[in-house]
């Protein structure tokens, strides 16, 4: 009984942080609903005007990304901003021939009158966050705008960002992602979607009401006081956009977003680049909550519900350790529920913790349905999606808590780069991509264990007590089993 009643806690414990999480995801989708009959206001610099025309400084930080690199540079000498005006720099970190190839376009390059720079390291000290660093020494901009190299920024971006930095609290205007490659695969689809959310309902949500957001390490751009006064770029996390980000806000700096300018970009194709950037993201998610928490409930500058609001933005990622937790003991769950008659009224209260699917279904159907549409059809396909995702993202829970795990206790580890393929069909072959990782971590044998362990869940609800079985987590393990066979599988064979 002992075990039985650890077991229990430990449940309970993890089920009641995911519903305050899905508390907090309602309270955003109150928010963006308000923001969407609000009326900007905001100052703006009249671009029209020569005297109002700042001088701005575009940083692409790079490293080996011979597939989409003359796209990028081809793409970003069509911004329209005047020449006198405006400085890039390519930040090469890259260890392979794309030096060299590099070179030559930005040579073909300043030869059109374009100012563009060439920046290589000697080495990748604080790996991205060196190298912004580095290139802001030399930077004559008063503003930074910072594209990762599969972004492909509209001609007009800068026209219709940099005027926001009228208001002088203004430290970061940030933009939407948008996805040139949504449709290739279920994979990149799932990917969307998750992001869709993020960029709708948390953005705004957070940034209508004054909460802290994040800079999104790219498809943005910074007053470079606001870089220098928060501390500058810092390469002790690996996601150092947060950390820069949180820095500047406790400094009392305002963040601007903007959801109605999409940034194109391309999403991952191939599990295991996928991996590498949900590792990336989730451990620096927690590695910054270890950083900031003090600092976050220490400030007296901001209100306790932007401080929770913070704390809970910073936990992000923590939220795939408890449902990882909540998946892992649901099957001892069912057990001891058909075993101890007088905890029936538990469960009947932990029944209502089936809320938080409830409410987040709720808040990705107005994301979704403000995106691709609403209607029968609309909803019909959302219904769907919502069961792939929902299914696949906790087939990442293991790989995601490990990462999580690690943020917490403090393991430093490098700065591991998504691969870029420069493809958007099924036809186009990513197969030789010489970038890919193409070795499987051993954590996979794990996920094709889960994924067997909660076929034994489903198994388990036909034979459960005494009254024909107990099929109310039945829906929930085969989500699980069809999340870990998918990541499973595709991790074993998505492989040169």
């Amino acid at each position: 009984m002992i075990i039985d009643s650890i077991v229990i806690t430990i449940y309970t414990i993890a089920l009641v942080l995911i519903f305050m999480y899905a508390l907090a995801q309602l309270n955003l989708l109150f928010n963006y609903l308000s923001a969407q009959k609000q009326v900007c206001k905001s100052p703006k610099y009249d671009l029209t005007k020569a005297n109002e025309i700042p001088f701005v400084t575009i940083q692409l930080p790079v490293y080996n990304e011979m597939y989409v690199m003359e796209r990028l540079l081809d793409n970003i000498a069509l911004i329209d901003y005047p020449k006198n005006k405006l400085e890039i720099q390519v930040l090469d970190d890259s260890t392979d021939e794309t030096v060299q190839t590099t070179a030559l376009q930005i040579k073909r390059l300043q030869k059109t009158g374009l100012n563009i720079q060439h920046i290589c390291r000697t080495n990748r000290t604080g790996f991205k966050a060196g190298a912004l660093k580095e290139g802001l020494e030399v930077a004559k901009g008063e503003f930074i705008a910072i594209f990762d190299s599969d972004f492909l920024p509209q001609k007009d971006w800068l026209k219709r960002t940099v005027p926001y930095f009228k208001d002088q609290n203004i430290g970061v205007v940030q933009t939407r992602w948008g996805h040139i490659n949504r449709n290739y695969s279920i994979l990149t689809k799932i990917q969307a979607f998750a992001l869709d959310a993020h960029f709708t309902l948390e953005q705004v949500g957070r940034n209508s009401k004054g909460h802290f957001i994040n800079f999104n390490g790219t498809a943005g751009i910074w007053r470079k006081q606001c870089i220098i006064d928060a501390g500058n770029w810092e390469g002790d996390t690996l996601t150092e956009d947060l950390d820069l980000s949180y820095r500047a806000q406790l400094k009392n700096w305002k963040f601007k977003y903007l959801e109605n300018v999409e940034t194109p970009a391309e999403l991952p194709i191939v599990i295991s680049a996928a991996r590498s950037q949900q590792f990336r993201w989730n451990k620096g998610g927690a590695e910054n909550f270890r950083k900031m928490l003090w600092r976050v409930l220490k400030n007296k500058n901001i209100s306790p519900k932007t401080k929770v609001h913070g704390l809970l933005h910073l936990l992000n990622s923590t939220m795939f350790l408890n449902i990882l937790i909540v998946a892992i003991l649901s099957i001892p769950m069912l057990y001891i529920k058909n075993e101890y008659a007088h905890l029936k009224a538990y469960f009947y209260v932990m029944s209502f913790f089936v809320l938080s699917t409830l409410i987040f279904f709720i808040c990705y159907w107005i994301m979704y349905k403000k995106i691709y549409g609403g209607g029968i059809k609309g909803f019909m396909n959302y219904l769907g999606m919502f069961f792939v995702f929902f299914s696949i993202a906790m087939g990442f829970s293991l790989h995601n808590s490990i990462a999580v795990l690690e943020g917490h206790f403090g393991k430093k580890s490098e700065f591991v780069r998504t691969p870029k393929f420069n493809i958007s069909s099924l036809k186009d072959n990513w197969k030789n991509n010489k970038y890919i990782k193409k070795t499987v971590s051993v954590n996979v044998i794990f996920e094709g264990l889960l994924m067997s362990y909660f076929a034994f869940g489903m198994y388990s609800a036909f034979v459960v007590g005494d009254q024909g079985g107990d099929f109310g987590l039945f829906p929930f393990h085969l989500m699980l089993f069809l999340g870990f066979g998918y990541v499973f599988f595709k991790s074993l064979t998505s492989k040169v």
